[in-house]
Parts: C-alpha cells; structure tokens; sequence
C-alpha cells in the first residue's frame, strides 16, 4: 500500500511456539523483577476470564478513534499472533468490541491488545478469548485511517516490536524480545521456586525476617 499515511509490512516470526510456551505459567510481576522493574503497562487491563494473554506481537498503528487498520490486521494475522494496537492512549472511541473479538478468536489469534477503548464488555467477560484495553467506550469507531501494520509501536509507555513475546495477567503487560526471552524464562522460573519455598516457610512458621533489621542498620535508621 503505497498511500501516505499508510503502510504494511510483512510479519516475520522470530519466537518459536516452544519459545513462546514457555511463558505460558510465569507471573507478569516475578517477569518484570527479573526485568529490572522498568517495563511494561501499567493502566492496560484484562476484560475476559482469567486475565491472561500470551503471543506474538502483530503490531497496528492507527489514528485514535480508527479501526481501519485493525480490520486489516485481522485479515493478515498468523493463528498464536497478539495484534497490539497503538491507538495513542485516547478514549473516546472504542477500537473493537464483541464483532471484531469474535474473529480473532475463530481465526485462532492469542488475543488483542488495545491503547485506547473498547465496548461490548458484557460479552468479552464473558468470554475467554484474551482482550486488555485502556478502557471502556460505547462510542464505536471510524474506518478510515491512517494507519501502519508491523512498525514498532508504543502502548502505554511501553515499545512493541514486531515479532515480541506479549505476556500479560490482571498484573499487567510486558513484551519480550525474542532474543533474550530463553534465558529471561530460565531466570524467571528460578524466582519462582524461590518464593514457593518462601511461602512454604511462612506456612510453616519459619520465614526469617533478620533482613529487614540488617537493612535498616546499614541505612543508619536504626544502631
């Protein structure tokens, strides 16, 4: 498409199903501790049953308040793909709703992600198909762009790549990159055995606490 103002580029998956897999059971927040606590949304939120999301990203840019492009990345979207939609974080007018959810989910996409509005929330919550959205707006949307398919995008401060792995549960989203998400996987896992053992011990009585004392005496709030 060679219009200004609009542009498609081809998808090129780079995270394997396996890769990707691997974070079908890790939290969002032990993730985003091994990521150094500075990635992620933190206003986008879950409106399905049981909050979770995970898949390759299938990025769309559009004008706040346009679905256009939205319509064309459900056409051209792999089954296991995220299509994450930068819609400049206005709310105003909703981007999809039970319609647009319903064909992602028949065409086997990992659900979407939305910068800006969404409406029919009744039915999405009543579906599992995964939808995180800014929020909720019964005004529906144009279709007439501009828009971008597979450029980077920026959702609530946070940078999508084409290709990314979006995880997400009612903490929140992250997107990975496929470069450092086996051994980011690894890490993440060993957090989680750690604080099964934490939460074992407390069950038991047994949690050590001394840190928080040997804490505050190196900062010179307590001698």
């Amino acid at each position: 498409m060679s219009q200004l103002g609009f542009q498609i580029h081809t998808h090129q998956h780079t995270a394997s199903p396996a890769l990707v897999k691997k974070f079908a059971s890790l939290a969002v927040a032990n993730i985003s501790d091994v990521m150094s606590r500075t990635n992620g949304t933190t206003h986008l939120r879950p409106f399905h049953k049981g909050g979770r999301i995970l898949g390759r990203a299938f990025t769309v840019k559009t004008a706040p308040g346009d679905n256009l492009m939205v319509h064309a990345a459900l056409n051209l979207a792999a089954p296991g793909d995220v299509i994450v939609v930068d819609a400049g974080g206005e709310v105003r007018n909703a981007i999809i709703g039970e319609i647009m959810s319903a064909i992602a989910e028949k065409r086997g996409l990992a659900g979407i992600v939305i910068d800006g509005p969404i409406r029919d929330v009744e039915a999405l919550g009543k579906g599992k198909f995964p939808v995180f959205a800014r929020s909720v707006s019964h005004r529906g949307p144009y279709k007439e762009g501009p828009g971008e398919i597979n450029v980077t995008v920026s959702i609530d401060g946070m940078v999508v790549h084409p290709g990314d792995i979006i995880v997400g549960d009612p903490d929140g989203l992250l997107a990975i990159s496929p470069a450092i998400a086996k051994e980011l996987a690894k890490e993440v896992a060993l957090v989680e055995k750690k604080e099964k053992t934490i939460l074992a011990n407390i069950a038991a009585g047994k949690l050590d606490r001394s840190w928080v004392e040997v804490t505050l005496r190196a900062k010179g709030v307590i001698k």
